[in-house]
């Protein structure tokens, strides 16, 4: 399998939309909170595991590796949804990425 990319993030996401359409919320601006909210809330699932086990045990420990892993995909799947809301493309995001971390190493 070649690398994973934020467009095989948003093209999953977008069929996932397609087969759930009329069950879940749909895609959109209107929708982009409700999606970055459910990702903060994700977000706070992963802190959780780390601060519950620590970092060693999340090296170290397959089943709770794999629980972690799943979780940090979560996230990525509503990161996923916020950008597909917003129209965000990867060449967008790239630019904005890029420009950061230029400004980024230059800064100290």
């Amino acid at each position: 399998m070649k690398d994973f990319s934020i467009s095989d993030v948003l093209d999953m996401q977008r069929r996932l939309q397609e087969k759930y359409q009329g069950k879940w919320e749909p895609i959109g601006p209107a929708t982009g909170k409700n999606k970055l909210l459910w990702m903060v809330g994700e977000m706070g699932e992963v802190a959780e595991i780390i601060k519950k086990n620590g970092h060693a045990a999340i090296m170290e420990d397959a089943s709770l590796r794999a629980h972690f892993v799943e979780e940090m995909a979560d996230v990525l799947m509503y990161y996923g949804d916020v950008m597909n809301c917003f129209s965000i493309t990867p060449e967008e995001l790239k630019a904005a990425y890029t420009e950061k971390f230029r400004r980024n190493m230059e800064r100290w």
